[in-house]
């Protein structure tokens, strides 16, 4: 059930509606839209019956959601949703592409804040890194842990990159989100239901990748399993799902895009890096993401590849990401679309090409 507040409502009239949802025993959630307010409501096993709600001042109609996904659908949410950062210009979701790269994992403080350089260089607004590494081999680099986030903490001061990064447990999580900007659920937990819960208590921006044999609607249940604990600062990311298909890692779904799009208000962010899990494959596939309609992109970049610790294939060259960006804002000028600037942070340029 929605209740969609008339566009004069005022803000006690919402807390009032919002309470007499409370009071049927049931969860109210506000979210704000440009014209109007809507209130999606969760914790009922059947209809609603909406006279209890209509009548209340400010109410312009209470409607039922046809989907399983309410707080995720368009109808709970005609306007696309926009995730801003604290101190930061960065967004994800509005006209200018988020564009977020970095190494698969932090190997060292030298390492990171190497290719972090790199990363602002680009006009990059967000730095990707593994602190926790969940590895299909129990024998290989797991990750520095706590170090790593406080490396990419000093990343964060040193270059005003917000900085996101993996949680794989509820322990980690905790930690995740002290150091972190944004808390990325991987694809190995996409439907990991009590990291999803404790996520949705966080008050920091999620990142939720698609499951390697995930459907759309499984996507966006997974989604609305953080959003039913009251955290709307959920963003998807399509990162390749399990085919037959042995030329890439994965199969990157880009027709997930614009399938999202059409039943959610989230943002959704295209990785390239683990859906195709080949290099030279990266950037093609970044282009057509961006193409497509995507609200950004997450890439792995190295500046020694070979040597890297965790995905170092898939991983491309600094050069590699500066070239490529420049393709990137071509192509999002022709959809209406803009991408960030360098950052201007000094002898970078010429790093860049080293």
């Amino acid at each position: 059930m929605l209740v969609v507040m008339q566009a004069h409502a005022t803000e006690q009239q919402v807390e009032a509606v919002c309470e007499a949802i409370t009071n049927l025993g049931l969860r109210p959630h506000s979210l704000p839209g440009a014209q109007r307010t809507a209130i999606g409501i969760t914790g009922n096993a059947g209809a609603i019956e909406p006279g209890a709600l209509e009548d209340l001042p400010g109410v312009a109609e209470v409607i039922p959601v046809s989907k399983p996904y309410k707080l995720v659908s368009r109808e709970m949410k005609a306007e696309n949703t926009i995730i801003s950062f604290p101190g930061s210009p960065a967004t994800i979701g509005g006209k200018t592409l988020a564009m977020i790269a970095g190494p698969c994992a932090i190997e060292s403080r030298e390492q990171a804040f190497r290719i972090a350089e790199h990363v602002a260089n680009s006009g990059a607004q967000f730095f990707r890194g593994g602190a926790f590494k969940p590895r299909t081999s129990p024998y290989a680099f797991q990750g520095l842990g706590e170090e790593g986030l406080r490396i990419m903490a000093e990343i964060r001061d040193r270059f005003g990159l917000r900085i996101v990064t993996e949680a794989l447990d509820t322990e980690s999580l905790a930690l995740v989100e002290e150091y972190a900007d944004m808390i990325q659920i991987g694809a190995r937990n996409m439907q990991n239901f009590s990291l999803l819960r404790a996520a949705g208590r966080s008050r920091k921006p999620i990142l939720l990748k698609r499951g390697i044999a995930a459907t759309l609607d499984e996507f966006l249940m997974a989604a609305e399993y953080v959003m039913s604990e009251g955290n709307y600062q959920v963003v998807l990311c399509e990162r390749g799902i399990r085919t037959f298909t042995d030329h890439t890692r994965n199969t990157l779904d880009l027709s997930v895009v614009p399938a999202a799009q059409r039943l959610s208000h989230l943002p959704i962010l295209v990785d390239p890096s683990h859906g195709t899990g080949k290099r030279n494959k990266v950037i093609p596939l970044a282009r057509a993401a961006v193409a497509v309609g995507a609200d950004g992109l997450m890439i792995e970049v190295h500046h020694q590849p070979e040597k890297a610790l965790s995905d170092g294939m898939q991983s491309i060259y600094p050069a590699q990401l500066m070239q490529g960006f420049e393709q990137l804002r071509r192509i999002a000028v022709v959809l209406g679309r803009s991408m960030p600037e360098p950052a201007g942070v000094p002898h970078l340029r010429e790093v860049a090409s080293r």
